[in-house]
């Protein structure tokens, strides 16, 4: 039985549904594995008092520290993020808090490894963990973890030296890898691991029925993700509303959701584009099979689970040259990768709309993606680092051999 302590600052919770819902698909995936035995350490950041009395502080302070979610035994301890300081003293609080908490979970659970399901601040914090208790870590890169928090003055040292430092190491893209790579994290160290789509839920169905159960008559086109200027909602916008009659929604929320709005209304549009705010997670099938087109113009990406949710549904998507997107649109009935600009975006939803490929072969490319071959990859990756470790263990106790990461000793 592998014991695996599962590390992510990325995962929802009761006040907020969708964040991280992939982690906690992957981490209940995994969890699920006859052979594994799997706690979930799922950290809260508040800034310090009497910041945190704010609202939406408040709602995370009044969580549970300890609760069964969703059969997995859940912590949420609490860490300070000081504002302003760009990152810089998140891993130091982050380790603060865990490491007495770990101490108390290993009297029970004596976890063979570390999970960090987020490269930042999880993987540093989870190497320094790691070597307080005498465990491998094993970290996976998601996108921002790496494009943001891998660049950033104050946190890029801290990411690059846990990469350098982990047992094993997990990519959601091969663009992610080469990404990793090209800030000196080693290439052979990364293993490519793609996220997986519900194939049940997430299908193909009727797009006229859906689309009148939306109200929506003509063309659709549908958007998913975080009203945040690198997800590029503006491009998208910009390209559907020159193109008579078709019509965009918008599933997402965020600091960008004012200016969008402003930039319908400036377009005259807003009969046709609407912001449809946060959705749950269980809304979007619909959603995506009601479209004919999902078109997401985002700057950066690691591989976005909403390319793959959009295929499954027989949904082409139009997106940019992000992270793995070459690796998803393989097939010209998958859909187009095109520059990130709104005249682009206007001729390649033009395409799709004027020849619709068949729901049945954009469906193809989701087949690719299961949770099924995720859960078997997460378990074998993780498993090789734990059986590495004891072997290691066990040859240095004889005195001969190699030992931990092929030393010898």
């Amino acid at each position: 039985m592998l014991r695996v302590l599962t590390l992510s600052t990325l995962f929802p919770d009761a006040t907020r549904p969708n964040f991280g819902v992939f982690v906690e698909r992957q981490t209940l995936g995994l969890a699920a594995h006859p052979d594994v035995d799997l706690k979930l350490v799922a950290p809260i950041g508040l800034p310090p008092w009497p910041l945190r009395r704010a609202a939406r502080y408040a709602q995370l302070a009044g969580l549970p520290q300890h609760e069964d979610w969703k059969g997995v035994e859940t912590w949420r301890p609490r860490f300070t993020t000081i504002p302003g300081t760009g990152g810089r003293f998140h891993v130091a609080a982050l380790v603060h808090a865990l490491k007495p908490l770990l101490t108390d979970i290993r009297r029970d659970f004596a976890f063979d490894l570390i999970d960090a399901e987020f490269f930042f601040p999880d993987g540093p914090a989870a190497i320094a963990l790691g070597k307080h208790f005498g465990v491998p870590v094993s970290i996976k890169a998601r996108g921002a973890d790496i494009h943001h928090w891998g660049h950033a003055p104050g946190t890029a040292a801290q990411v690059i030296a846990a990469g350098r430092s982990a047992a094993g190491l997990l990519a959601v893209s091969e663009a992610m890898r080469d990404d990793m790579a090209a800030i000196g994290i080693p290439r052979e160290k990364i293993r490519v691991h793609h996220t997986g789509v519900d194939l049940a839920r997430f299908a193909p169905a009727d797009r006229a029925a859906g689309k009148a159960a939306l109200g929506i008559t003509g063309p659709l086109v549908v958007s998913l993700g975080a009203l945040v200027p690198r997800k590029g909602h503006d491009v998208v916008i910009d390209a559907v509303a020159a193109i008579p009659d078709a019509n965009l929604l918008i599933a997402g929320d965020g600091p960008e959701r004012a200016a969008l709005a402003g930039r319908i209304a400036t377009l005259g549009a807003g009969d046709r584009i609407r912001l449809l705010g946060s959705l749950p997670h269980g809304e979007l099938p619909s959603l995506l099979a009601a479209a004919d087109v999902m078109a997401l113009a985002s700057a950066s990406e690691g591989l976005a689970n909403a390319w793959v949710e959009a295929l499954a549904c027989g949904t082409p998507i139009v997106i940019t040259a992000a992270g793995g997107a070459g690796e998803v649109v393989t097939d010209p009935a998958y859909g187009r990768v095109v520059a990130r600009e709104a005249g682009a975006f206007e001729g390649a939803i033009r395409n799709m709309l004027a020849a619709a490929p068949d729901p049945v072969a954009v469906r193809r490319g989701a087949e690719r993606f299961t949770w099924e071959a995720n859960t078997a990859a997460l378990f074998e990756h993780l498993n090789s680092l734990s059986l590495w470790e004891r072997e290691g263990a066990h040859r240095a106790s004889d005195g001969k051999g190699e030992g931990r990461h092929g030393r010898r000793v």
